[in-house]
């Protein structure tokens, strides 16, 4: 037996869609209480971003690296799969709207959650800290634990298809720069580093940091929850993806495949074989 409610349907239903994010009444649009009128031409997008996820607006500084940290991880190019399936999709008929959610959809644990791992990485080890250990044996142990955890894919370091990431050093100088006034503790470009180290020493190679390690110590100095780092990476890709589909809506091209068909795939299957003949029905 259902209840009946306590309180009018309109207060009800107010309720139920409760924000504190959005004011709107007619004529009205008020985001976390500020005007939107104040708002456009005075905040920069990375700051609306700020202030939509947060609640407050960032200093200037903190603006600054989100904004970096956006700008980074724009676009990879047509082979990665993200980029890939947008143009796909784009020539199979999909508006850009279609293209980009299909895209999107793609930007999983695999492709796009490396910056969140990286980020519950680096929070795992400073809780190490914490406890006591030491930098660089809290970053051994949360290492291990995760290899354990997850396999030995460490995401936010080393890269398939650059020696050194040309984007991972420009963001981690502006990290240090804004250690160095006072924006940022610079605590997780530290943990970063030692893990750049352990596995330095461990693989007897350099292991560098990669985009996604390093927006990953941009997003934890910014105090930013670890599922906010692949939110706001598919905030970014977004705009690459929204390029590259458009791109591809004026070449005129019909069915892209993932290859050109001129070059055939591998069949690995059975050789050719048939049905055995039926034996005819009996008379009756």
């Amino acid at each position: 037996m259902t209840t009946a409610p306590t309180q009018d349907a309109a207060g009800l239903a107010a309720d139920y869609w409760r924000t504190d994010i959005i004011d709107i009444e007619p004529g009205r649009i008020h985001v976390r209480g500020y005007p939107i009128q104040e708002l456009i031409g005075q905040i920069g997008f990375a700051e609306m971003i700020w202030l939509m996820l947060r609640g407050e607006l960032p200093a200037k500084r903190q603006a600054v690296l989100l904004e970096a940290a956006l700008v980074a991880s724009v676009d990879h190019g047509p082979h990665a799969p993200s980029i890939a399936i947008a143009k796909m999709a784009t020539s199979c008929g999909l508006p850009l709207n279609g293209a980009m959610a299909s895209a999107l959809n793609a930007l999983d644990d695999v492709h796009g959650g490396a910056g969140q791992q990286a980020v519950e990485l680096f929070h795992d080890i400073e809780a190490r800290m914490f406890d006591g250990a030491s930098l660089e044996a809290a970053t051994a142990a949360g290492v291990d634990a995760f290899i354990a955890a997850h396999g030995k894919y460490l995401p936010g370091f080393g890269h398939r298809f650059h020696p050194v990431d040309p984007r991972a050093g420009r963001l981690l100088a502006l990290v240090d720069e804004a250690a160095q006034d006072g924006v940022v503790g610079g605590r997780y470009a530290a943990i970063g580093r030692a893990i750049e180290a352990l596995l330095s020493s461990r693989k007897g190679k350099p292991i560098p940091m990669n985009i996604d390690g390093a927006t990953a110590v941009i997003y934890a100095e910014l105090d930013f929850a670890a599922p906010l780092a692949r939110g706001v990476f598919c905030l970014s890709r977004a705009v690459g993806i929204l390029a590259h589909a458009w791109e591809q809506s004026g070449r005129g091209e019909r069915n892209k495949g993932p290859m050109p068909r001129q070059l055939p795939y591998r069949y690995t299957g059975h050789a050719t074989r048939h049905l055995a003949q039926a034996e005819p029905a009996p008379a009756p």
